[in-house]
């Protein structure tokens, strides 16, 4: 982003509301030149203005930033995650996976609730949609054979990833226990050196009613979640109160 752009942003940001001449005074540049900066951003969608009255001239407006532009300034939520989770980790070592495991479950409950009444290509398409929303910027393809290639270009808990494996395996868990009837398997994995993390899925062909599948253990990794894990949460909210 352009120097003088970014400034108008800064300002906007420390000051919260400003004119365009306040905004010309503090930069040192024209009046011109900032309408030009304002222009940009307010067609970008990061900024917008309110109308104020002037006395006898003409009213005058006020600028400030739009939510669009918070996303613009550096935030530590990941940083936050993570040292939380040392903390969690530093009580009981397994009450970490029982975190994940409380997360995954809620994202499951969700995911069933949006993906109920659809066919497949339906539910993989919302599923794809469910994880976009979830900000890891996912697409879903329909390959020649009928399979679907389900691509997330974002982690948006990459930070988490990198130190707790258990955010990795619970994700591809997730997929499985929201899309039952899917042979799932991760082709791409950004903590493995891929620029994104994917994942083949295809419809789990029929089966023979007189050799029922075997049942497939979860593979979450790290520690197994205590038994009554809802009370070892609630007893980790007791030590720290």
């Amino acid at each position: 982003m352009p120097a003088t752009k970014r400034a108008v942003l800064v300002l906007l940001k420390q000051d919260g509301e400003l004119t365009a001449e306040a905004l010309a005074e503090r930069l040192a540049i024209t009046l011109s030149a900032v309408r030009q900066q304002l222009g940009q951003l307010m067609a970008d969608g990061f900024v917008t203005h309110r109308t104020e009255p002037a006395g006898r001239g003409r009213p005058r407006h006020v600028h400030r930033l739009t939510a669009a532009a918070i996303g613009l300034f550096p935030r530590s939520y990941g940083e936050l995650a993570t040292e939380l989770l040392d903390y969690v980790e530093d009580v009981d070592p397994a009450l970490v996976s029982a975190v994940f495991e409380r997360r995954r479950q809620r994202r499951v409950i969700g995911a069933l609730v949006r993906l109920a009444g659809k066919g497949f290509d339906e539910r993989v398409t919302e599923m794809a949609r469910v994880l976009d929303e979830d900000g890891y910027l996912a697409s879903a393809e329909r390959l020649e054979d009928g399979s679907w290639r389900v691509t997330e270009h974002n982690c948006a808990i990459l930070g988490v990833a990198e130190r707790f494996g258990h955010a990795c395996s619970s994700e591809i868990e997730f997929l499985r226990e929201a899309l039952p009837d899917a042979e799932i398997e991760r082709v791409a994995h950004l903590l493995s050196g891929a620029h994104v993390c994917a994942y083949a899925i295809r419809a789990r062909q029929p089966t023979d009613p007189s050799h029922p599948p075997e049942v497939r253990e979860s593979t979450v990794e790290g520690p197994s979640p205590p038994a009554g894990s809802m009370s070892a949460l609630d007893a980790l909210a007791t030590r720290r109160s």
